[in-house]
């Protein structure tokens, strides 16, 4: 079935990095609405897409520097059910010595309004010697093109 392209509400036009996802009937609970720990999986595939804007996903290519999820967070507002069409939005806030703050906020379609707004830590870790790591340069450099703002 072929997804198809929803226009952007406004409250997401700061978002460089937005996903459409299909709410499927098998992620609601007992209380027939989408369950909490649902929203953290439609965060992280929307935390993966930024992660390929700013191409800090392949360690190789990264010296072998890459993320890992040191805190996230979610604010519930609005319950989600089955059917329904979500647009989920990433962009990072705050640059810090070791980590990015990321924002992350979900949207209904179906309600036409906000359903859940998140934070994610996403720690700079050195994979081959098994420590955090300082925040690149470079990679400081990317996040500011793909937001179109400097830090």
């Amino acid at each position: 079935m072929s997804q198809q392209t929803i226009p952007m509400p406004e409250n997401l036009r700061d978002y460089p990095a937005i996903i459409q996802i299909n709410v499927q009937w098998g992620e609601m609970d007992a209380y027939q609405h989408v369950n909490n720990t649902v929203f953290f999986r439609y965060f992280e595939s929307a935390r993966i897409v930024y992660l390929e804007k700013i191409q800090f996903v392949d360690l190789n290519q990264n010296g072998g520097l890459g993320p890992i999820l040191g805190h996230t967070q979610c604010k519930f507002i609005r319950p989600l059910t089955y059917p329904d069409t979500i647009l989920v939005g990433a962009r990072t806030s705050e640059l810090r010595d070791d980590r990015f703050v990321m924002d992350l906020k979900i949207y209904s379609t179906q309600q036409q309004a906000v359903a859940a707004v998140g934070t994610a830590d996403m720690v700079i870790f050195d994979y081959r010697q098994n420590r955090k790591a300082a925040l690149p340069d470079s990679l400081r450099a990317r996040i500011s093109e793909v937001e179109g703002r400097s830090f």
